[in-house]
C-alpha cells in the first residue's frame, strides 16, 4: 500500500446529525473534571483524541475484585486497533487486547515474561461478537462467541508473589509506553463496545471527553463523511508507479452524496483538481484545467494522473464516460502536494464548510491498494471503516 504520512490539518467544527445515530454512552460529572460512564454503556472507540490515550478508564482496589473474568460485545469493520487494556503495579504488569488484520492479538507482560499471541476468528465483519477474557491459574483465555479463541500459558521461574494495590482498566487506549509492546500496530479503532461486565465490579468508568460520540445503530463497510470535515494525506511521500502515473479509484452510490468528493493541490498553488457532487441537481462537477458538469450516475470514479494529462472515468452498471485534461505539471503537483478526501483544498479552505462531503464512500484505493483514513489527518466526525446502513 502506498504509505501516506500525516499532514497538518485545519481546525474543524463537529456537528453530527443525531437522526443518523443509534444510542450512546451517557454520563455525569464526578467532581474531578471527568464524566462518569457506566461500564455497560455503548462506547464508540474511534472518538478523536491522542490515538494511544484511553477513551474511558477506571481504577479499582484488587481487594474488591471477586471475579477474574471480563466480557463485552464488540462490533467493527476495522481490521486494526486497540480494544481494551488492564494493568497492576502501576503498569509493571499489563495486558492489551487489540485486533490486527481483523484477528485478536493479546500482549501480556508479567514479571520477567513478555508474551504476544495472535489467533482466533476474524472479528471485523460488522457483526456483534461476544468476547470474554479470563484468567485460569497460569493461563489467560479469550473466548469468542462461546468458543476458545486464544489460550495463552505463562510460567515463570520467579516465586509467585501476592499482588495487592490497584488494578486499572481502559478502553480504546493504553496507560504504558507503546514501545513496551512486542507487536506494534495502529491504535485507532472504528468500532463499538457494549454490555461490558468488567471483573464483576460496579464502579463507574471515567472519561475526559466532554461528550462521548454515539454509535450507529446499523452499519455497512465504507468511510462515512457527515458533512463536517475531511481527511488530508501528504502525497509528496507517496511513491508513483514505474510508468510514472498515479491511479485513484472511488466506489459508492454517488447519487446519495453531496459536496466535495476529492481534491488535490500543492502548497502555494491554485487548486489542481476537484470532484464535487450536488445531490439536489444530481450532477457531478469536475474541476481541472476546465470545468465540466455532467449527470451523476456513478458507481465508480477513477482518476489517472500522468506527467501532462489527467483522465477521469465515470462508470455505472450500464455506461462509461471518459474525460481527459491536458496540462504540463500534473504529476509534479501530485508529488509536491496534498490529497483531500471529503473536502476542498486551496484558497479559502478554512471557509468551505458547505463543500464538505456528506455520504458513504464504500471503497477508496490509490495504486490499487485500499486507502486507510486512519493514516490521514482527519476530522473526528469521519468514520474510517463504517457507514450508517
Amino acid at each position: 500500500m502506498a504509505v501516506f504520512c500525516k499532514a497538518v490539518a485545519d481546525g474543524l467544527l463537529l456537528t453530527l446529525s443525531l437522526a443518523l445515530l443509534g444510542w450512546g454512552a451517557e454520563g455525569q460529572g464526578n467532581g474531578r473534571g471527568m464524566r462518569e460512564v457506566s461500564g455497560r454503556a455503548t462506547v464508540y472507540l474511534g472518538q478523536d483524541r491522542d490515538i494511544w490515550r484511553p477513551l474511558i478508564h477506571t481504577t479499582v482496589n484488587l481487594s474488591e475484585i471477586s471475579s477474574i473474568k471480563s466480557s463485552f460485545q464488540l462490533r467493527t469493520f476495522d481490521p486494526e486497533g486497540i480494544i481494551f487494556y488492564g494493568d497492576t503495579k502501576n503498569g509493571e504488569d499489563w495486558f492489551v487486547l487489540s485486533l490486527r488484520d481483523g484477528i485478536p492479538l493479546m500482549q501480556i507482560s508479567k514479571g520477567d515474561m513478555l508474551v504476544s499471541v495472535v489467533g482466533g476468528p476474524k472479528l471485523n465483519d460488522g457483526k456483534w461478537h461476544t468476547l470474554e477474557v479470563s484468567n485460569h491459574g497460569k493461563f489467560v483465555i479469550l473466548e469468542v462467541d462461546g468458543s476458545n479463541g486464544l489460550v495463552v500459558g505463562m510460567q515463570s521461574k520467579q516465586t509467585e508473589e501476592f499482588i495487592s494495590g490497584q488494578l486499572r482498566l481502559a478502553l480504546g487506549g493504553i496507560l504504558i509506553d507503546k514501545e513496551k509492546m512486542i507487536v506494534q500496530f495502529e491504535p485507532q479503532m472504528d468500532g463499538c463496545v457494549r454490555e461490558g461486565s468488567w471483573l464483576n465490579i460496579s464502579v463507574p468508568w471515567e472519561t475526559e471527553a466532554e461528550e462521548l460520540r454515539p454509535c450507529y445503530q446499523n452499519i455497512q463497510p465504507g468511510s462515512y463523511f457527515p458533512g463536517t470535515g475531511f481527511a488530508i494525506f501528504n502525497t509528496s511521500v507517496s511513491p508513483t508507479e514505474a510508468d510514472n502515473e498515479v491511479k485513484i479509484e472511488l466506489w459508492g452510490d454517488f447519487s446519495q452524496m453531496d459536496g466535495t468528493i476529492l481534491s488535490i493541490n500543492a502548497p502555494g498553488q491554485e487548486l489542481m483538481f476537484a470532484l464535487m457532487v450536488n445531490n439536489n441537481t444530481k450532477e457531478i462537477t469536475i474541476f481541472a484545467e476546465d470545468k465540466i458538469t455532467t449527470k451523476n450516475y456513478n458507481k465508480r470514479l477513477a482518476i489517472t494522473i500522468q506527467a501532462d494529462s489527467l483522465t477521469v472515468i465515470q462508470e455505472d452498471d450500464e455506461s462509461t464516460a471518459i474525460y481527459i485534461f491536458s496540462h504540463p505539471g500534473y504529476l509534479t503537483t501530485w508529488r509536491e502536494g496534498r490529497l483531500a478526501i471529503g473536502g476542498l483544498l486551496g484558497e479559502g479552505e478554512d471557509n468551505v464548510g458547505s463543500q464538505f462531503l456528506t455520504g458513504c464512500l464504500k471503497k477508496i484505493q490509490v495504486q490499487g491498494k485500499d486507502l486507510d483514513l486512519d493514516l490521514a489527518v482527519k476530522h473526528m466526525s469521519i468514520s474510517s471503516h463504517s457507514c450508517p446502513a
